[in-house]
């Protein structure tokens, strides 16, 4: 048994990383809904937030009555159950955010609680510090967004995958890392593998079939690389698990006759994304992202991923500790990574997010390696004068003072930034004045905003169905349309009347009024 899962030393341990948990903690909720939502992206999965938690509609929500998911609905669910465990009875920038953000500080215990398994206290400790520093990972916490599920997800599964290959401890003489000995399985060797399973499954969950795809290329490519070709038969089980449990809402859409949702989810979101339907980035756009997105840790991850992929692979490196096992093949995903997104025609930067937590673990390691004074590098790479050289000694001391750089960055600027990003784009004024003019009985439209006007229908809290005819056709009522748009066309519609015009929000808006629905009195 490891020695971290002895009951005293996991209190010990504990104890020991609560702090760096608080820290990530208070990173991540510190001001966490000062901002409004304004981003089309967050805004719209509020909407099906909003759908579940205050209408029930749990397999199936509709974005105005129209648009299904756009991805799938583990993030949804989860801030479902978020809200009907603390009570909230309506949807929130808070409690909207608050998902990603809980996944993100479990992400950071999780890390820490393998690195210190492999790496050790102070590894584990380094490698919470660079997740708290890392803008990026913190950025994405505070968003109320899918990407952070899937990161969640896709570590868990690679932790567990790491901690199959590599069981008991670096002075267990029966380590069988290379294949050389054939090993008993330990305890528990089953639970890891169906873990692994059902984080991968999951990850289909949180954003479709990459969810799965990119961290089963990683592990088949670093087994093939190991030459462990009997492992690949104890993973047919897990798999199979994996494929169930990550095709089991798809499953749902299809035999429900929800055709809409599949075209949406496969066709549209993946296949298009991939293809460039939905648009093309040049293949080097990730470079600029990729070593700027968390300076100056995102600097040091390269180094890092060279290091870890020059340690000893295969039959011969029986030598090897857990540690550098597991940095080869974190280092393998972190290239597939890279590669897939690279290759695929429409690119995100949020889609490198699941780096972070395997790169965290990895700059650790390498800070560890060359910390280590008057020892070998175990790199094969690595000339023997390195070994003395003054600059060995400061390695992890480096990393954490830009950690804390890094960090007290993160703290004052990501809150601010939400604030200042947003400005006088909120439709949060303008849907409260809405609100209040037409009630809840009265027909209402939108006009030529879109078929989703994702951040004006969050804050109305209701649908606003698009008219697609002359706004002269419209039927009675009261209908949204863009300020340019009515005096554009007012002069073809003098039986509308403008009841309402927004002083803020983007775009400006007017709400009109036509027939039998009687306009309300604002009050301020």
């Amino acid at each position: 048994m490891s020695p971290i899962r002895e009951p005293r030393t996991f209190r010990r341990i504990a104890t020991a990383l609560a702090p760096i948990i608080a820290l990530a903690a208070l990173l991540s909720l510190y001001r966490l809904g000062a901002a409004d939502v304004c981003g089309f992206n967050e805004a719209v999965e509020g909407v099906f937030v909003q759908q579940m938690v205050e209408h029930g509609a749990l397999l199936f929500p509709l974005d105005n009555s129209r648009a299904p998911l756009y991805k799938p609905p583990l993030f949804h669910w989860t801030a479902t159950a978020l809200d009907h465990l603390i009570g909230a009875k309506r949807v929130t920038p808070l409690n909207l955010r608050m998902t990603a953000a809980l996944y993100a500080i479990a992400g950071v215990a999780l890390t820490m609680w393998f690195a210190c398994d492999f790496l050790g206290l102070a590894g584990a400790t380094v490698a919470g510090l660079v997740l708290c520093g890392s803008y990026q990972y913190l950025e994405n916490a505070r968003v109320g967004r899918v990407d952070m599920t899937l990161c969640f997800f896709e570590t868990l599964a690679l932790f567990a995958f790491a901690w199959w290959l590599t069981p008991g401890r670096d002075d267990d003489p029966s380590l069988h890392l290379a294949g050389q000995v054939e090993a008993r399985p330990p305890a528990g060797d089953a639970a890891l593998r169906y873990l692994m399973a059902g984080a991968l499954g999951l990850a289909v969950l949180a954003k479709g079939p990459v969810g799965i795809l990119i961290p089963a290329i990683a592990c088949g490519l670093f087994i093939l690389s190991e030459r462990r070709f009997g492992d690949l038969r104890r993973l047919a089980g897990p798999l199979a698990l994996a494929i169930i449990i990550g095709s089991s809402w798809y499953a749902a859409c299809y035999f429900g006759g929800h055709a809409s949702f599949l075209h949406r989810q496969l066709s549209s979101e993946n296949l298009g994304r991939f293809l460039g339907l939905l648009g093309t980035m040049a293949p080097w756009y990730y470079l600029k992202p990729l070593l700027l997105n968390s300076v100056p840790l995102s600097l040091i991850a390269p180094f890092a991923v060279f290091a870890a992929l020059r340690t000893p692979g295969g039959r011969a490196a029986h030598e090897r500790s857990r540690a550098d096992v597991a940095v080869r093949l974190f280092a393998i995903f972190w290239l597939v990574t890279v590669i897939f997104f690279s290759i695929a025609a429409y690119k995100r930067r949020a889609y490198l997010l699941p780096l972070w937590p395997v790169a965290a673990v990895m700059i650790a390691w390498w800070a560890d390696s060359l910390a280590r004074s008057g020892e070998p590098l175990h790199f094969a790479w690595a000339p023997t004068w390195s070994d003395n050289l003054p600059f060995r000694h400061l390695a992890r001391r480096t990393v954490m003072v830009a950690c804390a750089g890094a960090i007290l960055f993160n703290l004052y600027y990501l809150p601010h930034k939400a604030i200042r990003d947003c400005g006088n784009d909120s439709m949060r004024a303008t849907a409260t004045q809405i609100n209040r003019i037409v009630g809840r009985d009265e027909p209402l439209y939108s006009y030529k905003l879109g078929d989703e006007p994702a951040t004006l229908l969050f804050y109305l809290d209701r649908d606003a169905p698009p008219i697609t005819t002359r706004l002269g056709d419209a039927p009675p009522g009261y209908v949204i349309a863009p300020a340019d748009v009515w005096r554009a066309e007012q002069a073809s519609a003098p039986e509308w009347t403008p009841v309402f015009s927004s002083s803020s929000g983007n775009p400006p808006v007017v709400l009109l009024r036509h027939g039998a629905a009687l306009a309300r009195s604002f009050v301020r």
